[in-house]
């Protein structure tokens, strides 16, 4: 009696659990053998699609983190690019969001205990690859905000544009970043690690990605109005800070989308929703 033939959806999760899971190639190979041709070797099949599939994933570990591989050599970050492909399979089919636990994984490995910033330049590239791939959507109509008076203002919430992130390393990671971008020796041999913590606003620009140092208080306030507080309580959490000053330049860089008010001081919803 001929066994029965498995249906897509068996061929598919057996397929899925024996590339991320080797324990469950046997299983996997049994499915696959169901449909395939006489003399095509399913273990082979098997076995080429696994490879596939951890060649597609480290590439896409590559883009996202250039200055990571000429940091720690090409050899050193496709072991570790491999490593964690095992480690960390994707959960969505779409790459541009593979990479995220990156960072931290090369943060855990023995190998770069003596080279903390390397992690640090990990978590900004993987902000500039968000950004990169963010959506367009315009920034906040500052003629609109204009009109509100200055208690209004203060209640105003603002959500931050998708292309706009906040970021903190304990390394000058942005110098670092550039500088090997640029392949500048001098630059990377001028770095001083002891130049940190850094508090980052990462942005796409026209040109590209921009990144901004912030001081503390400036980080302070930031943090709070990507957070969504009201602007008078954001500006509160550094008061010795130049709070509308930063708080000017973030809007006339279009780091916000959106703004909305509280109803007792009327109807403002300026902005498309997320």
């Amino acid at each position: 009696m001929n066994a029965r033939m498995p249906s897509l959806i068996e061929l598919q999760q057996a397929m899925r659990h024996s590339l991320l899971h080797h324990a469950d190639e046997d299983s996997a190979a049994e499915v696959l053998s169901a449909v395939l041709a006489d003399g095509i070797d399913s273990q082979a099949c098997l076995n080429i699609y696994r490879n596939t599939a951890s060649g597609v994933l480290a590439s896409a570990l590559r883009l996202a983190f250039p200055a990571v591989r000429r940091l720690v050599g090409e050899d050193f970050f496709e072991g570790a690019a491999h490593l964690f492909c095992s480690a960390a399979p994707p959960r969505s089919a779409w790459l541009d969001e593979y990479g995220a636990a990156f960072p931290g994984f090369l943060a855990q490995m023995p190998q770069m205990i003596s080279l903390p910033y390397v992690a640090d330049v990990a978590q900004l590239e993987w902000q500039v690859n968000g950004v990169l791939h963010a959506p367009d959507r315009a920034p906040l109509d500052l003629a609109r905000l204009a009109q509100l008076d200055e208690q209004a203002l203060g209640a105003l919430r603002l959500e931050p544009h998708p292309a706009a992130r906040l970021l903190r390393c304990v390394s000058p990671a942005d110098t670092i970043w550039r500088a090997v971008l640029e392949q500048d020796d001098a630059a990377l041999r001028a770095v001083d690690l002891a130049d940190g913590p850094v508090h980052l606003l990462v942005q796409r620009v026209a040109e590209g990605v921009d990144t901004l140092r912030l001081n503390d208080g400036e980080w302070r306030i930031g943090t709070a109005l990507f957070a969504g507080e009201a602007v008078s309580a954001a500006l509160a959490r550094a008061p010795e800070a130049q709070g509308y000053a930063l708080l000017g330049a973030c809007l006339a860089r279009g780091c916000f989308a959106r703004a909305s008010l509280p109803p007792e001081h009327g109807i403002f919803d300026e902005g498309s929703p997320s």
